[in-house]
This record gives C-alpha cells, structure tokens and sequence, in this order.
C-alpha cells in the first residue's frame, strides 16, 4: 500500500503548553484558544538560502570563532538527516545550531552563569543540508547549567537546533540531548513531553562509526519534519 503524503499529527506525543512544574510556561503559556492567522507574501515567499550563503567554516564550530587556538573541551560531530514524514530526504534546507560552551555558559550579555567565556568559541553554526537530506557539524560537548525553575534544577546538555523551510513561517526549532545524560529524566522541561518515545526522539545517539579516532566523538540525530510523529518543535507545538 501506497504511504499517505500526510499522517495526522498524536496530539499526545507533545507536551501541554503549561506545565506547573516548568515554572515560566505558567506565565507565557496562551490563557485563550490559539488563533489561525493568514500569512503575509513576505512569510510565504521567502527568504531563499542556497550553498553559496554558506561558508565552508560556518559547520565548524571549533574553528569558526577562533582566536588564538581551538576551544576547551570534549570534541564532537553532530550530525544526521532530515526527512519527512515518509523518511524521505528534505535537501537543500538550512540548518542552525547554537549551544553552550563546555562550561555551561552561553556567549550572550544576559548569562550570568559563573562558568568562564571561551575565547575561541562562539557557541553557532550553520550548514544545508545536501541531496540526501545530510547535515554536519563539529563542535565541543557543551556543560550543563543551573537554572532559576526550583532551587537546584540544571538543564542537560543541549543543542539548539533551527530548520528553515522555503519561508520565514516554515522555521522550526528544537533541542537535542546526548544519549546517558543522567540529567534528561530530572529536567522538568524535557519532563513535560508524556510520551517516552517523543523523548527519545530528541536524544541524539553515540555513533562510533562516525567517531574519528584519536579525535572526535560522533553523535547522530536524524530530525523528522511532519507526520504523526515527527520531532518534537517547541514553536509548533500546536501542530506542523
């Protein structure tokens, strides 16, 4: 049997946008039914990103921000494919990540985190994907951090990820955790998510077959677009 171009979104397999234990959702949680708004020509049309936008050290978090040598910390490939629905490969899409350092602490104004600065590196890259849907990036393991939610809550090591479709509406954003993180399961934001599979979905796995010896550790994280259960987008939860 033919598969359907479109599978009906499990509602259950995403977390409700407010959850008591996730303190801040409380308050920026939607109050009132969501409205459907008409999109823009701006947001339907564009922008366009191709291969030539992209600079051959943009995947290259280690090298991309360097100032005086490479960045403190465990090395690591991030990579994988995205697909949709049907596992078919979404080529030609671009992908943006930005994290922490390996101390935990992001390279914004607003992180006051007690973890030092690394300066030889930035914490974002980009990269399209190719033919086959294929990503790549190289980077270093980032810390995990403490976080104002109860009294010793800190996240797990995370990545940020951001998918861009043909138009600034299709952007989709979503976290990546690391296989045996003893912090996923005492997170009260992965904790939100009712389905252990969704959960799953978002951890990236150990791939030693794409480690480089003496090197760099591989994780691999394959991101499905659409469908009933596609990866969870935490600015979609209301449907994709």
């Amino acid at each position: 049997m033919k598969p359907a171009e479109y599978y009906m979104r499990d509602r259950l397999h995403h977390p409700p946008a407010k959850s008591e234990n996730y303190k801040t959702s409380v308050t920026r949680s939607p109050q009132y039914a969501l409205l459907s708004l008409e999109n823009s020509l701006s947001e339907i049309t564009g922008p366009v990103f191709s291969h030539s936008d992209i600079d051959p050290l943009d995947n290259d978090l280690l090298k991309n921000y360097s100032h005086s040598g490479d960045p403190i910390g465990e090395r690591i490939i991030v990579h994988g494919r995205v697909l949709d629905e049907n596992a078919r490969p979404v080529p030609n899409t671009l992908v943006e990540i930005w994290q922490a350092n390996a101390g935990g602490r992001y390279r914004h104004k607003k992180d006051t985190y007690l973890a030092p600065i690394d300066p030889n590196f930035g914490g974002c890259g980009r990269t399209m994907t190719d033919q086959d849907g294929y990503y790549y990036f190289r980077t270093v393991k980032p810390g995990a951090y403490p976080w104002r939610n109860w009294v010793n809550n800190w996240r797990p090591a995370h990545i940020h990820f951001s998918i861009f479709g043909a138009a600034f509406a299709q952007r989709l954003i979503t976290q990546l955790y690391f296989e045996g993180d003893p912090l996923i399961t005492k997170c009260p934001i992965v904790q939100t998510v009712p389905d252990a599979d969704a959960i799953d979905q978002l951890v990236a796995k150990l791939d030693m077959n794409a480690s480089v010896p003496l090197d760099s550790i591989a994780y691999r994280f394959d991101i499905v677009l659409r469908g009933r259960r596609s990866t969870l987008f935490e600015n979609r939860l209301e449907g994709n």
